[in-house]
């Protein structure tokens, strides 16, 4: 996510020559147009930024609210009514347009133990804070709100690059998205300082705390014990803004949409030790082009540029569930300012094939899947929606 008015300003302003290839959509045939559709019409979200199920085979679905809230309802499209699941609107600053409460994760043995995790920026001091909750023990549409035990924080120099994912991956750790921290190229350095928590992705095994706090470090994260002072909670580095990941569950690969700077949108699958080259690069190219040693660095299966008005990448999912065959195995995602929506297939790295499906013409926020793994999309006009044909 930006700072949607004054990017969106800037750039229209500054349009450069398209650089990536894309390919036309052929579509399922010519009479079957594919659409979005509300997928709960009786209800409405201020700024959903999240879209969880708990794993709990309850068929209900969870949206987060930037404000701080979180709802519940059952995943039906004649739903009239939602609860309030957890309120911790006091706890979260949501001042700028970046921040708020911004990703939650269910515990995968939730349904015995009522975990489940929160990522919220709070003030005094600018802060991410990475929680733990507990579901009441007399009421499953309800969360304990006194039960909340903080596992990690760390500071936010600027407003904006929260990151704000968290998901829990096939290995059974938490996976955290943490931005560079902020304001224009990453005036700190933090995307290549391995020693900040910034412009990463983190991960941290929340099942064993440690005696230096309430989670613990991975053997095989990169720099797990290492003496140079870098974090070990580190699982890769380079990133500017990480704003949505999810893992692909045929093969549990890691894909992440980073939000780029003044030109480029990257799409990332993301290793463990990975850098992926912020500030050194924006995309494929160099950011700082009288300092562009790019040895080492990881590049993205794929990048989009400016010059459609399309200028901050949501990240999505891969696609595995069965309502949209074609659509099997594809990554889709989406630009946050234009609506866009795309396929993306790098079955062949050296030839990826980009499909635009179509334009929804409102602001997406982020991607969710429910228990079948169909796709669902968080949009900024306070609607739920999902991909389906006419």
């Amino acid at each position: 996510m930006k700072t949607f008015l004054n990017t969106f300003l800037i750039l229209v302003l500054t349009y450069s020559t398209a650089c990536s290839q894309e390919r036309p959509s052929t579509g399922p045939s010519p009479d079957a147009k594919l659409t979005v559709q509300e997928a709960f019409p009786s209800l409405t979200f201020t700024r959903p930024v999240d879209f969880q199920h708990a794993g709990d085979d309850s068929d209900r679905v969870f949206v987060v609210e930037q404000r701080g809230v979180i709802s519940v309802f059952q995943n039906n499209p004649g739903t009239t009514q939602k609860s309030e699941f957890l309120a911790i609107e006091s706890k979260v600053d949501d001042s700028g347009n970046e921040e708020g409460l911004l990703g939650l994760a269910f515990h995968p043995d939730y349904q015995s133990n009522g975990y489940f995790y929160v990522n919220y920026t709070a003030e005094n001091p600018n802060r991410t804070v990475i929680s733990r909750f507990s579901v009441s023990s007399s009421d499953p549409t309800k969360a304990d709100p006194g039960s909340e035990l903080v596992l990690l924080e760390y500071a936010q120099p600027y407003s904006n690059h929260n990151g704000g994912q968290v998901s829990f991956g096939p290995d059974g750790y938490l996976y955290i998205a943490a931005g560079d921290g902020g304001s224009g190229g990453d005036p700190q350095g933090n995307g290549q300082n391995k020693s900040t928590l910034l412009g990463s992705i983190l991960r941290i095994d929340v099942d064993q705390p440690s005696s230096a706090g309430n989670y613990s470090i991975p053997t095989d994260n990169p720099f797990a014990n290492n003496t140079e002072g870098f974090r070990e909670e580190i699982y890769a580095y380079g990133l500017r803004n990480p704003w949505r990941f999810s893992f692909d569950t045929a093969n549990g690969q890691l894909w992440v949409g980073d939000v780029g700077q003044n030109k480029y949108e990257e799409i990332d699958i993301v290793e463990n030790g990975g850098n992926y080259g912020w500030n050194t690069m924006e995309g494929v190219h160099c950011f700082k082009p009288a300092d562009c040693d790019m040895t080492g660095l990881k590049l993205p299966v794929w990048e989009y540029d400016h010059s459609k008005g399309d200028i901050s990448v949501t990240g999505g999912f891969v696609y595995h569930g069965s309502a949209i065959e074609e659509l099997e195995g594809l990554y889709i995602y989406a630009d946050y300012v234009s609506g866009r929506i795309w396929s993306l297939d790098v079955s062949d790295p050296s030839n990826p094939i980009n499909n635009e499906l179509l334009n929804a013409d409102f602001p997406i926020s982020s991607f969710g899947i429910d228990k079948n793994q169909e796709l669902y999309i968080c949009g900024f006009d306070d609607k739920i929606y999902k991909l389906g044909y006419e």
